[in-house]
């Protein structure tokens, strides 16, 4: 097993117990967080999420991490899902043959979205949102120590875009019912 894949199994399996600990469970919180952790390590749940989705990304992984920290307000909140969201539609549509530019394949030779990094760096200092600058030094560590061959991938997948999209239809739709 190499060092992405035995990554993939770990975050999923951190992953599938933050996501158990947003269930109202109260004082249990915490130890059913724990315990579906490692049974999603041990039954199977995290190699099938992992097959599913692929290697979840850094991001993702420390969301989840501040989430079983009991970090609230979670950082991904509407505003950053909707940036998320527009990104990675621009992205996956740009990629599948929609534009006449790859913008996933910058992500193999960085240098452009990395000088792209820098104003995205800057306002996150200049509005003191240290949680997401440090998700994203630590995103731009797990490339250079080469645990993604991809700078995209480090960023975002599949399932954090999934999460996004569903705060963001959550917040839609609790507008439209006030409305």
């Amino acid at each position: 097993m190499n060092l992405t894949a035995a990554y993939g199994l770990l975050a999923f399996g951190l992953i599938f117990g933050a996501l158990i600990s947003l269930l109202p469970l109260g004082e249990l919180r915490a130890r059913a967080a724990l315990l579906a952790t490692g049974l999603a390590l041990v039954v199977g749940i995290a190699p099938l999420l992992h097959g599913i989705f692929g290697t979840p990304s850094l991001t993702l992984l420390l969301l989840a991490l501040l989430q079983l920290g009991n970090k609230t307000p979670s950082p991904l909140g509407f505003r950053s899902s909707v940036l998320l969201s527009g990104m990675a539609g621009g992205l996956y549509l740009m990629s599948s043959g929609w534009g006449s530019f790859d913008l996933y394949a910058l992500g193999y030779q960085p240098s452009a979205l990395l000088i792209g990094l820098l104003p995205v760096a800057t306002l996150l200092w200049w509005r003191r949102l240290d949680h997401w600058l440090i998700i994203l030094a630590a995103d731009l560590g797990a490339y250079a120590g080469g645990l993604f061959v991809n700078l995209w991938d480090a960023l975002i997948d599949p399932l954090l875009i999934l999460l996004a999209l569903i705060i963001v239809a959550r917040r839609a739709t609790k507008l439209s019912r006030k409305a």
